[in-house]
């Protein structure tokens, strides 16, 4: 049964081998373009960003009148996703670097944040019998966020470099990959 399965899959891959081909050099195009033209690139994803996050937000009030389960989650992220978009798309035309540059720190705060709370629990599940390299990599973890939290502003001129070379990578291996399921 999963073999069947399985063969079912990788048919599908091969045929569709196309999709991670255009996506690879859409990620590779937009890496190099984080890396020339940093500044000019992130101001357009931090556009796109409000706008996505405004009609999203109107989406899941929508949702909202559609099918009321976790009402209460909907409601939450949809004025959350309305007023951060609002936010960003007001802004991003009259102050465009300001924007971006303070979404990337919003992002890098984000981050260091969820580096901690990583951290923390990996000391707590060292201490409960993990193992000890789960709490060194737990105090790392801590340690990096402290670092990003504290210096946000600094880390966010980073993000268009560590981003772009993240979408070189990935997108090159996503082209390999396509590449690869068209001649299985």
């Amino acid at each position: 049964m999963a073999e069947a399965a399985t063969a079912e899959i990788r048919a599908e891959m091969n045929e569709n081998w196309w999709i991670p081909l255009i996506q690879g050099i859409a990620a590779v195009l937009l890496g190099i373009l984080l890396l020339t033209y940093p500044g000019a690139t992130m101001v357009i994803i931090a556009g796109f960003l409000g706008f996505y996050w405004l009609v999203s937000g109107v989406m899941n009030l929508v949702a909202l009148f559609i099918d009321r389960t976790n009402w209460g989650w909907k409601l939450f992220i949809g004025i959350l996703g309305i007023l951060a978009g609002f936010v960003v798309v007001s802004n991003i035309f009259e102050h465009p670097l300001a924007t971006t540059i303070g979404l990337a720190g919003v992002y890098v705060w984000v981050l260091g944040l969820q580096g901690l709370i990583i951290g923390v629990i990996e000391i707590i599940q060292a201490f409960q019998g993990a193992g000890w390299g789960r709490g060194i990599l737990g105090v790392l973890s801590v340690i990096i966020g402290i670092f990003l939290m504290g210096n946000a502003l600094f880390a966010a001129f980073a993000v268009p470099m560590v981003f772009g070379i993240l979408m070189i990578v990935f997108g090159a291996m996503a082209v390999f990959m396509a590449f690869k399921f068209k001649s299985a």
